[in-house]
């Protein structure tokens, strides 16, 4: 190879990668993809961006002539960013900066979003394309983006744009990277680094442990054959019956001179076929509410806290930093098992004592918050699994967490700021007898505490206030006719002012009154669009199951005459609700149960 054609890699912006420069999309590479997960991701890890960098990671190139490229990966983070200059109307932009390879459709629907030109859905156009445009602008709009703040910081969002060497043989090179169907994770990488750090007698069974854990969907138990799951959890299944990883590899050892343990066990796995059904049948069941990756950040924050080291910081469950985070568990083979047996037992934890969504009966379509631990039981098939209550037979109690966690996930979307996931295995952790309702409590008047929210106004207020006033209402019966039984929290992240800021025959209110707390509820962005600027009144009569997203809002419904005096009086006796809150738990101590059965550490 002649190392003077190997050109160094360079260092882009995302409002610059454009200029100048033409991208083509081969024809091996498939359509584009990217949906409203990933998209909202980017546009939000630009939005949170306020550092002097942000690297979004490499496009990987050929130059096939001056200035034109053939894109060999990072096609469809190119291809969004293309949408979002076009949405932008960035002038480093022109027509024929990016197109793909023998596909008419996607090019012309490529330039005519350039062009500005209405589109609807036709055979004519990618619909993928079309949709990939459509999120983001319904992002900018729905989350009220500055169009000009936004660009400014695209000069500081980079991307490393790496040339391949001449000459090579790009379908080696394509197959190599793409072998796997799919790039190495980063998840996949730590357990490369973890694994090859870890004592050989250890490997098989640390991989194995790892595998286990990652299946996220179903719960820890099911993820191992029957008698490992005995050895593992307890005849009954429902307990975690190690101490440390040691205890694993030697748990059933018979003799000395016989190696016959649960290492050599899970080497051999052998499944039932009925088995295999009944994994089947829960993987469409359940649904973890995060991702194995954020999963692994938030055992790594549990382990830190459990050190007590307390302070939250979202840069712990950042997944731009995800080796960085992880990578003192790979310094030496202690930490690597360490963390592997740590894995483990905060799984089990995590299935036990996390809610999850359940897909099953009458929720089978749309999914139900869920809090269950699993258990074994007998029929004539033999041993099967059966998720029961968390807390036995304790439906109020069970049913009170549940509903306190699914305020926090719909609060805490971004899997950065779940620290309450982390606090909470922690202090399982410690102690599994915790009162983890009243943790919690604790954490979300915190949480409320610090976003000062006795000072704010509009949209000023954090989502955690309104929510958690939702749950607090519901569990002290401040509300006709709902319950924790009947009320499941909805993904609502959108500030509704009950009397509409813009309203169509009666007069504006006064800004204090409008923006205040007692106007104001949280609802879904599609309930806010369709309340529009309609009155108090025909809110209520129009879309009564919209005010029952919210119980704040429900109980501003039953006012027969909105005014600015009934909002008064409302956001006050709201706010003390609050405010008592806030001074009970926050002087609370009692956070522990005696211990009892405490799950052990390495």
């Amino acid at each position: 190879m002649n190392y003077s054609e190997v050109k160094q890699p360079e260092e882009l912006n995302v409002k610059n990668i454009f200029e100048n420069s033409q991208y083509i999309i081969p024809i091996y590479q498939r359509n584009y993809a990217w949906e409203k997960g990933e998209i909202e991701q980017l546009l939000n890890d630009i939005c949170d961006f306020s550092g002097n960098k942000h690297y979004l990671g490499n496009l990987i190139v050929d130059e096939i002539e001056s200035n034109v490229f053939s894109v060999i990966d990072g096609q469809q983070r190119l291809t969004t960013l293309f949408l979002l200059l076009t949405y932008l109307q960035e002038n480093t932009l022109s027509a024929n900066s990016l197109r793909f390879e023998a596909r008419d459709k996607s090019n012309r629907t490529l330039k005519e979003l350039y062009d500005k030109k209405e589109l609807k859905q036709d055979r004519v156009y990618s619909e993928e394309i079309i949709s990939g445009y459509n999120i983001i602008e319904n992002f900018f709009k729905t989350e009220k983006i500055n169009k000009e703040e936004f660009k400014n910081k695209l000069k500081n969002i980079l991307i490393i744009r790496v040339q391949v060497p001449k000459q090579i043989n790009l379908n080696h090179y394509f197959e190599i990277m793409n072998t796997r169907g799919e790039q190495l994770e980063l998840h996949e990488i730590a357990k490369g680094k973890i694994l090859s750090i870890i004592d050989d007698e250890y490997k098989e069974v640390s991989a194995l442990i790892w595998d286990n854990c990652s299946q996220m969907d179903s719960y820890i138990q099911m993820n191992f054959d029957k008698s490992n799951r005995a050895k593992i959890f307890g005849d009954n299944w429902d307990s975690f019956c190690l101490n440390s990883i040691e205890k694993i590899k030697n748990e059933n050892k018979k003799s000395e001179n016989e190696k016959f343990s649960l290492f050599n066990k899970l080497q051999n796995l052998v499944i039932e076929k009925d088995e295999k059904t009944d994994k089947k049948e829960e993987n469409e069941r359940f649904e973890s509410i995060i991702s194995f990756p954020n999963f692994l950040l938030i055992v790594n924050e549990a382990l830190t806290l459990q050190n007590n080291s307390q302070d939250e910081n979202d840069s712990s469950l950042d997944d731009k930093k995800f080796i960085k985070t992880l990578e003192k568990h790979w310094e030496n083979s202690e930490n690597a098992k360490n963390f592997i047996f740590n894995l483990l037992k905060y799984k089990f934890l995590f299935d036990k004592y996390i809610i999850k969504r359940e897909f099953a009966r009458d929720y089978k379509e749309e999914g139900k918050w869920s809090l269950q631990r699993l258990e074994k039981y007998k029929d004539e098939k033999g041993d099967k699994p059966n998720y029961k209550l968390t807390y036995n037979d304790e439906e109020t109690k069970t049913g009170q967490l549940r509903m306190l966690q699914s305020a926090l996930r719909v609060t805490y979307t971004s899997p950065k700021t779940m620290h309450w996931i982390a606090k909470t295995l922690t202090e399982l952790g410690k102690n599994e007898h915790i009162d983890l309702i009243e943790l919690l409590e604790k954490y979300a008047c915190e949480k409320i505490e610090e976003s000062k929210y006795e000072s704010q106004s509009g949209f000023g207020f954090d989502r955690i206030v309104f929510t958690y006033l939702d749950y607090m209402l519901i569990r002290d019966k401040k509300v006709q006719n709902m319950s924790i039984e009947n009320f499941q929290f909805q993904f609502r992240n959108s500030i509704e002012h009950f009397y509409p800021q813009n309203p169509t025959e009666k007069d504006k209110w006064n800004n204090e009154n409008l923006n205040s707390f007692g106007n104001l509820a949280l609802i879904t962005v599609s309930g806010n669009s369709k309340f529009s600027n309609l009155d108090p009144q025909a809110k209520v009569t129009t879309y009564p199951s919209i005010i029952e997203q919210s119980p704040k809002l429900k109980l501003m419904s039953e006012e027969n005459n909105w005014t600015q005096e009934t909002t008064q009086k409302h956001g006050e006796k709201m706010l003390n609700l609050l405010k008592n809150e806030i001074q009970q738990k926050l002087t609370s101590q009692t956070l522990f149960r005696q211990p009892e059965n405490d799950l052990g550490v390495i």
